[in-house]
């Protein structure tokens, strides 16, 4: 696997600037970068994530998929963190009273791309993962 991985840009919509950014900043960690009154840039882990303000709408659209066993929201987003950094934000969240839409474990346990897990979801309702591999050579493991 490469050492050095380009940042991804990724901007997602969210119908409180303001909760949001609080939770980001607050809860996520993230170093808060440029901004407006209509968005904010984050520093996601090494990535930029913008919350761009979006009058809410109907949430009906949530979709799961089965994933082993747990039902996964589609779409989310998150980052791959080191076994270490991930079962210390895991622990941080848990402090934080995050509500977690699959708690953290360990997913595909004994088998190939075995991984820690976790969903919950920001605050305009944005699913998000984060996981991590003992052996990042198996993230994109068969």
């Amino acid at each position: 696997m490469a050492n050095n991985i380009n940042p991804f840009h990724l901007a997602i919509p969210v119908h409180n600037l303001e909760t949001c950014r609080v939770f980001y900043r607050e809860t996520l960690g993230c170093v808060e970068g440029r901004s407006s009154n209509l968005w904010v840039d984050f520093n996601f882990f090494g990535h930029q994530l913008v919350i761009h303000y979006k009058p809410k709408q109907d949430n009906s659209s949530l979709y799961t998929n089965p994933v082993d066993g747990k039902e996964v929201p589609v779409p989310h987003f998150g980052v791959v963190l080191s076994w270490k950094t991930f079962h210390g934000l895991a622990e941080d969240l848990k402090q934080k009273n995050i509500e977690f839409v699959i708690e953290p474990y360990i997913r595909f346990k004994g088998l190939a791309g075995e991984q820690a897990t976790m969903f919950f979801y920001d605050p305009s309702g944005n699913a998000l993962e984060f996981k991590a591999f003992k052996d990042i050579n198996q993230l994109f493991a068969k």
